[in-house]
């Protein structure tokens, strides 16, 4: 997704890329990011929840008005409904890549995320 949101912008089109692991992605030169607290693969919402995406997807959009300077992180305002341990339809194990990462993650989540508003 990095590689083509760069491709877009240098060509003149302007990117947000809608996310739930914003700091590795600022990390890796996103233009701009939309951090949402949903669980992986549910980035846009819960299934058959039109409205609720729309919403998503809108916010996401005013980040393109809002970010004041390239690969600045706006988190909004949504949370997810249950706790992501509890939500039914993940795999028993998580992804391999993001096994990889997960000390990494964290560790540049605590120390960005209050700076990154």
């Amino acid at each position: 997704m990095g590689l083509v949101a760069r491709f877009l912008e240098k060509n003149g089109f302007s990117t947000v890329v809608l996310t739930t692991t914003p700091e590795f992605n600022r990390e890796i030169g996103f233009p701009r990011v939309a951090a949402i607290e949903y669980p992986y693969g549910r980035v846009v919402g819960a299934v058959n929840d039109a409205e609720g995406q729309r919403k998503v997807l809108k916010a996401a959009l005013t980040v393109l008005e809002t970010a004041g300077k390239p690969g600045q992180v706006v988190h909004l305002p949504f949370t997810w409904p249950e706790e992501a341990r509890q939500t039914k339809w993940h795999p028993p194990e998580i992804s391999p890549i993001v096994k990889m990462y997960l000390d990494e993650i964290k560790k540049t989540a605590s120390e960005k995320r209050p700076e990154s508003n």
